[in-house]
């Protein structure tokens, strides 16, 4: 995504905001979290990362993100889980960063359903050690990794930030939903600033492997079957990495402050009289996955073999982000074309895995 472009300009910064900031970003050795330090470094801020660097997937995959992190002057790394309540908080007795980003988290839907506490450790304990070391420590801003999971049995598209979301259909989604109402609480007992970010399918370069573009590319050059669930009738609102990352960056900078209209009689899910805010980050254009698919043949220059399968426990048949609300505070909405981000992630996977696509 080329940042010179008139929309990305039209949101400005005061150099004092810009520079010279100490960051933490939690997760640093993950897909989002790893792109975000890297941003940040770029921006000449000072980072310091955290991450238990688990084997949920490939750890050398994680190892060669932290290697290029490691190797910039202002990124400091912490090997460590959140849900170690005593190494968090001597992190931040020892680096005291005025902004955390917390994109630390147990991922993926299906996987909730085969190890529910991993969950319930790293989602919610870990999430609770995070808001306490804020509180503690002088936090100005916290920014956490929510995700459109939340939306559970919703059908009214597209998903908005001022829709009820009490209605989750997977553990994952509850542990996010609960990370909201977490957050909403230190807003309100302790004035902390708390931004949540609901990602919608987030794919690209550096991408985790669990995810359905890298598995089908991985099947594909492989010429092994791929597995289509809901007999392919599914949309997403597939979001490509580089737009997550410009919509963190300008939220950084944008701390939530209290809704002045808000009202108790007819609350509105989207607002707080507390220093709360949540935000969708997707593309707000869905895809059916079938197409999605046509479009990584296209770029790997193969044909996928499709088993059709029918739609997995806590999975959502669609997914559609509605991003005004984004769009009105920070100027800026995802715009990657599928195309365009299929095939960065294309060239990237067949160079770092050394295989060819046609």
């Amino acid at each position: 995504m080329a940042r010179g472009t008139s929309e990305i300009n039209a949101f400005q910064f005061n150099e004092e905001e810009v520079l010279f900031l100490s960051i933490l970003v939690t997760g640093a050795a993950g897909f989002i979290g790893f792109h975000v330090a890297k941003r940040l470094l770029e921006e000449g801020n000072e980072v310091i990362g955290l991450d238990n660097v688990n084997p949920y997937y490939d750890v050398s995959l994680k190892e060669d993100r932290l290697n290029m992190l490691n190797a910039e002057r202002n990124f400091v790394f912490v090997r460590s889980s959140l849900e170690d309540r005593e190494a968090v908080s001597l992190l931040f007795e020892q680096h005291k960063p005025k902004i955390v980003i917390n994109l630390a988290a147990q991922a993926g839907v299906r996987y909730s359903l085969v190890n529910p506490h991993a969950y319930i450790d790293s989602n919610i304990t870990g999430f609770v050690n995070i808001l306490e070391a804020c509180r503690h420590h002088g936090v100005e801003h916290l920014i956490y990794a929510s995700s459109s999971s939340v939306y559970g049995a919703n059908t009214k598209m597209p998903f908005s930030v001022h829709h009820n979301v009490d209605h989750p259909i997977s553990l994952y989604a509850a542990t996010k939903k609960a990370n909201e109402l977490m957050a909403h609480t230190y807003s309100h007992l302790f004035g902390l600033p708390t931004t949540g970010l609901r990602f919608f399918t987030v794919y690209g370069p550096w991408g985790r492997p669990d995810m359905a573009l890298f598995l089908f590319t991985k099947a594909i050059l492989a010429g092994e079957p791929i597995q289509v669930f809901n007999h392919g009738k599914m949309r997403r609102d597939f979001t490509y990495i580089d737009d997550i990352v410009e919509a963190i960056y300008r939220l950084t900078h944008k701390k939530p402050e209290p809704y002045p209209l808000w009202s108790g009689d007819s609350p509105d899910p989207g607002t707080s009289y507390a220093p709360f805010k949540v935000y969708n980050i997707g593309n707000n254009q869905p895809v059916e996955l079938l197409e999605f698919i046509t479009v990584l043949e296209k770029k790997l220059g193969r044909k996928a073999i499709k088993e059709f399968m029918p739609l997995q426990a806590g999975d959502v048949p669609e997914t559609y982000a509605d991003v005004v609300d984004l769009m009105r505070d920070v100027g800026f909405k995802p715009r990657t074309s599928i195309s365009d981000g299929i095939g960065k992630f294309a060239e990237w996977y067949t160079s770092y895995y050394g295989v060819t696509s046609r």
